[in-house]
């Protein structure tokens, strides 16, 4: 028992940490198995906890310089002195030529340290004679360099994979997009509105957040355009139907509305280009510490952050926006909402497809949900829009439903084409059309009076 206690000493840990902070891979595939707890010194389990808190928040090993500057932050001398002086040793190692072999070792390792700690914890539980307490610590002990969670075992889990609860969704505000999503959008999924600039994108967000607020749900809003107070003043005005320019007459209209709401939405500010998906994933780490447990996340809008690493076309860049917004959907068991740009071209279609996604194709790859927005000059006089299924994972897409819109108030309804309210609404958007054309006909017509009278 001693050669195996003893084989995983201090030069096998200082290399073990060495393979930590420079092996990429390594980390991935370690890091949820390798605790502090396994290691001997103070020292390594110091450096161990940084470089996993560092990973876990930024998916990527910190920098030499930037563990210098968390060694900065130890107030205890003497284990900064120890941290120092390990530091080096780890540094020395990183090049190592039996790193592999470290590495091959390394869940003999975690079972041995754990197997080791559990003798250690069972001496009291021995003096006490609790045998069943001791086999619980050994038995759990054994499990250790093992993943917690395999994966899904589809034979014995059919009644889990059954239950109502097998996917856990949030709502949208319509029912019409509800029924082809199978309930609205589910924890770990990322659903995208895609529209031109000016239509109503954020609006379309906005009433989102708030339908979630009215069931119960803690939100939090990521913006990164418009300012926390405005934002908020957008969500006075989709409760109460007054415009932000007029809300303030209505302060009282306003609490009355607010004090009956079961949910709980924080605004959280950003610039644009100043914040990524990682600043997003730290937020709303200190959110859960503080005690919150998010239940929907928008974010309006993904296209302006910042992606991470650098890419020679913006394409790329947001392609991989996108691909971390989804991970960070799946990370923490939330859904997502967030936006996309269509092109300027889209701005007078009817209907916008897939081929108006601006920039990378691959946001519609990555999302779960993607729905765009249109709004032509007719509708915007006419207060309509039509809301089209470009990708839909849990039910059919390719449909398009017609919507009342109104974005001095946020106030937005999307009905089934052939119901009656879509039939009203369809006809406002023709009557609309008429209308323009009309009004465009007149002001011809004047404009050849004019130039006849100047002739």
């Amino acid at each position: 028992m001693s050669e195996t206690l003893t084989q995983f000493g201090t030069s096998f840990q200082t290399k073990t940490i060495a393979s930590f902070i420079s092996d990429v891979k390594f980390i991935q595939t370690i890091s949820d198995i390798l605790n502090p707890s396994m290691f001997d010194s103070d020292s390594n389990k110091w450096l161990v906890k940084t470089i996993k808190d560092y990973y876990y928040e930024y998916k990527k090993q910190p920098t030499l310089e930037v563990i210098k500057y968390k060694i900065d932050e130890i107030d205890d001398e003497v284990l900064k002195s120890g941290v120092v002086d390990k530091l080096r040793e780890v540094w020395r190692n990183v090049e190592a030529t039996d790193l592999e072999f470290v590495q091959s070792e390394v869940l003999d390792f975690c079972k041995n340290q754990t197997l080791k700690n559990a003798i250690l914890d069972s001496v009291d539980l021995l003096e006490n004679k609790d045998y069943d307490g001791i086999k619980s610590i050994i038995d759990e002990a054994m499990k250790a360099g093992t993943t917690r969670d395999l994966g899904h075992d589809y034979i014995i889990s059919l009644e889990e994979r059954l239950a109502e609860s097998a996917r856990t969704t949030v709502k949208t505000p319509w029912d019409v997009v509800n029924d082809i999503m199978d309930g609205g959008l589910g924890h770990g999924e990322l659903g995208v509105i895609v529209a031109p600039a000016g239509i109503g994108k954020s609006w379309t967000l906005q009433a989102i957040g708030a339908s979630a607020l009215k069931e119960g749900k803690t939100v939090v809003h990521y913006t990164l355009e418009l300012n926390e107070n405005y934002v908020g003043l957008r969500y006075d005005s989709i409760f109460t139907g007054v415009t932000t320019s007029n809300i303030k007459y209505y302060k009282d209209d306003v609490q009355t509305k607010l004090s009956k709401l079961p949910g709980k939405l924080l605004i959280k500010y950003f610039p644009t280009k100043g914040a990524s998906v990682q600043t997003i994933s730290s937020h709303l780490k200190q959110i859960e510490i503080s005690g919150e447990k998010p239940d929907m996340v928008l974010v309006d809008y993904a296209d302006i952050l910042m992606p991470t690493g650098n890419f020679k076309e913006k394409r790329h860049a947001i392609g991989t926006i996108y691909e971390d917004l989804r991970g960070l959907a799946g990370e923490l068991e939330v859904p997502i909402w967030t936006a996309s740009q269509a092109n300027r071209s889209a701005l007078e279609e009817d209907v916008i497809g897939a081929d108006k996604v601006a920039e990378d194709y691959s946001k519609v790859m990555t999302a779960d949900f993607v729905m765009s927005m249109s709004r032509k000059v007719e509708d915007k006089i006419a207060n309509t829009g039509r809301f089209h299924v470009i990708k839909n994972r849990f039910g059919i897409d390719g449909v398009t439903y017609p919507a009342t819109i109104n974005t001095n108030v946020g106030q937005i309804q999307v009905f089934e084409g052939s119901s009656q309210f879509g039939k009203d609404t369809q006809n406002k958007m023709n009557n609309s059309e008429e209308f323009l054309r009309k009004e465009l006909k007149n002001k011809y017509n004047d404009m050849e009076k004019n130039i006849d009278g100047f002739e």
